[in-house]
């Protein structure tokens, strides 16, 4: 998984999978989402990201515990 802020263009992309897009749908005004040959979530794009997620240019990640 990969995590890319643009700044030029305030483009905040999370990137699932490598694999080609086949088709993207605008779930929401501003959300992008982009879907493989087989339907799966390859990627997602937030426009207008400064103005959506709390710090565009920083990321925090974490890993839950595994349950046993």
């Amino acid at each position: 998984m990969r995590v890319i802020y643009d700044r030029e263009t305030d483009t905040l992309s999370i990137i699932l999978a490598e694999s080609d897009v086949i088709e993207s749908d605008e779930d929401k005004p501003g959300i992008i989402l982009d879907y493989d040959a087989t339907g799966n979530l390859v990627s997602l794009e937030i426009l207008d990201a400064s103005r959506r997620v709390m710090a565009p240019n920083g990321i925090e990640y974490q890993v839950s515990p595994a349950f046993a």
